[in-house]
């Protein structure tokens, strides 16, 4: 949770600074999602390569169990299914 305080902290401060400056944005909010995009798979380039570099084998399995939670995030655990309630007798 600190990082993301800390990175919407360090956004607001660059728009501070942005609108004391009276500059705008340097690139529209659709291109600067594509960058931050850009710079997610990024870094999920250098992981397989330093293994691949190590001679360890780079596998779909490694991959999905390595990056892929740092892309998409940690799943959600499913939900314990409810205990079978015990009904009071017969239906009317």
């Amino acid at each position: 949770m600190k990082i993301y305080l800390v990175s919407l902290g360090a956004g607001v401060l660059v728009g501070v600074i942005y609108a004391l400056m009276q500059v705008r944005s340097p690139a529209p909010p659709a291109v600067a999602l594509l960058g931050l995009l850009g710079m997610l798979i990024g870094e999920q380039v250098v992981p397989p390569v330093k293994r691949w570099i190590a001679g360890e084998p780079v596998t779909i399995s490694w991959f999905h169990s390595e990056c892929v939670p740092k892309i998409t995030g940690t799943p959600p655990k499913p939900l314990a299914a409810a205990p079978a309630r015990k009904e009071d007798g017969p239906a009317a």
